[in-house]
């Protein structure tokens, strides 16, 4: 190692090269190669759309190579580049979108500045989030240095693996689980025909359980002076929950988006995926799948499947609903204008929990209120963060929101680079998993999928407990002294990696 080199940070002529190469890819020749084939219609909205696509592209470009992992902010960009960059800027060129519902000129604009205005106000917090990384956190250090309590991994363990016996009949039985998505919730609808909110809660109580189980038991620590219970119920029970994530989070029959955050969180919290080079050959990769793989990976989702047929990515923004994330934010500026800001409705993601007949004014999911607005029978819609925040009140709450999740990322992917040699903390959990889940976070709506989200935080939490070291990492601490002389038959001290 040279001396007075940080270790896995690149030599500066290096880290400028690449940040240039990415830029000409993802600034330049991307979007290009999206207009080339379009008659595009200049206007004020796809010139505020082109400053779009310049800041998602230069921050992504950033966050691929940095001198840090910084998993929150590659998911962030990836799906702003993704959804709100690239994908508005050839239907804007076009005039042509996924959905029916078409606004003018006007409230294209409102949106487009609605857009950039969330990204400013995302990459100021990150900013001042930056100032202070410096400084330990009161809430956020304690918590992400949380390590796995093993008793309770195997009790996890245990419940994922009851879970899957009781649910997985009322699903359909083991063969749903192979069927088309449409297939699999017709055959839930015959199981249980008494509502699709059961159906989906029992979904969610087999998939997340079984996803955190099986992370869990690879990242809990082994042990100097291992226990051979744990060791032998590690091996035992390891194939089992490898084959009941295979069943109830296949991406056959699951969302794309989960089966996609399922593999990525496995991948990105492995120990040789965390270092700042892995990370850089990973993200990329991920990038490059999203955008060219990811528009056909709906073949299983109905019985009847048509030939693949490759189209550019200006027809596939334009004509495919999976990347109707502007339209739905152009029919929210819309619905605004007619109804008005809901104050109220910022209550109903929190207390999602509550239900209806306790709640008669409980808001409506935002995803359904923009479905009924524009008209369309189907209301399983998308109501990006942006949007949705906007319709509590306007500017100001888009500001305070994405400034305020742009400081708490930022925060995270610090304090998870300076426990990145700690094995078994919630950092190496929790982070992997959120910022793949995020793409779903912000996609929306926030009522759809913060029921899921919750468990996705908790269950990680509960089988952690509070770590008895100091937060500050030092060069030893991949291998410690347990603190007890004492065998007990489930350790708590002594991890190594």
């Amino acid at each position: 190692m040279v001396p007075g080199r940080r270790s896995g940070a690149a030599p500066p002529a290096r880290a400028v090269a690449a940040l240039c190469c990415w830029v000409l890819v993802l600034v330049v020749l991307l979007p290009l190669l999206v207009l080339r084939s379009l008659d595009a219609r200049f206007g004020a909205a796809l010139a505020v759309q082109c400053v779009v696509v310049v800041h998602t592209g230069a921050a992504l470009a950033r966050v691929l190579t940095g001198v840090r992992a910084r998993v929150i902010a590659f998911g962030f960009w990836l799906f702003s580049y993704v959804w709100l960059g690239l994908a508005p800027l050839a239907m804007l060129a076009t005039d042509a979108y996924p959905r029916g519902f078409l606004v003018d000129a006007d409230t294209a604009f409102v949106t487009t500045v609605l857009v950039e205005t969330g990204l400013v106000a995302y990459s100021a917090g990150s900013a001042l989030a930056s100032w202070r990384s410096s400084r330990s956190s009161v809430v956020l250090e304690p918590l992400l240095a949380r390590r796995l309590a093993p008793g309770r991994v195997l009790l996890l363990c245990g419940v994922a693996l009851l879970l899957a016996v009781v649910l997985i009949p009322g699903q359909g039985g083991l063969s749903a689980f192979f069927l088309s998505r449409q297939a699999a919730n017709e055959a839930a609808a015959q199981a249980e025909p008494s509502g699709s909110a059961g159906r989906a809660m029992a979904a969610w109580l087999l998939s997340v359980p079984a996803f955190w189980a099986l992370v869990a038991l690879v990242h809990v620590p082994r042990f100097k002076e291992g226990d051979r219970v744990l060791r032998g119920l590690r091996w035992l029970l390891l194939p089992l929950l490898l084959a009941v994530n295979a069943v109830v989070n296949n991406p056959i029959s699951q969302p794309r988006f989960w089966a996609g955050t399922v593999v990525l969180a496995v991948a990105f919290g492995a120990s040789w995926l965390r270092g700042p080079r892995a990370f850089r050959v990973g993200a990329a990769g991920v990038a490059a799948v999203v955008l060219v793989v990811f528009p056909y990976s709906d073949y299983f989702r109905y019985d009847k499947r048509e030939p693949v047929r490759v189209v550019s990515l200006a027809e596939q923004f334009t004509s495919n609903g999976d990347y109707d994330a502007f339209q739905q934010m152009e029919t929210g500026v819309d619905y605004v204008r007619t109804h008005g800001f809901t104050p109220s409705a910022a209550l109903g993601p929190p207390l999602f929990f509550v239900p209806r007949s306790a709640w008669p004014g409980k808001p409506d999911d935002a995803g359904i209120l923009l479905a009924r607005h524009a008209g369309y029978t189907f209301s399983n819609l998308s109501a990006p963060l942006w949007i949705e925040s906007y319709m509590w009140a306007g500017f100001p709450s888009v500001i305070a929101v994405f400034g305020l999740i742009g400081a708490v990322g930022r925060r995270v992917d610090d304090l998870r680079h300076r426990l990145r040699r700690r094995p078994g903390t919630l950092a190496a959990l929790l982070v992997p998993a959120f910022g793949f889940y995020q793409l779903v976070l912000l996609r929306g709506s926030l009522m759809a999928i913060v029921g899921p989200l919750a468990l996705l935080v908790c269950i990680p939490l509960l089988i952690t407990r509070k770590s008895r070291r100091p937060s500050a990492p030092s060069v030893q601490e991949a291998v410690y002294a347990p603190e007890r002389a004492a065998p007990s038959p489930i350790p708590t001290e002594g991890a190594r990696t």
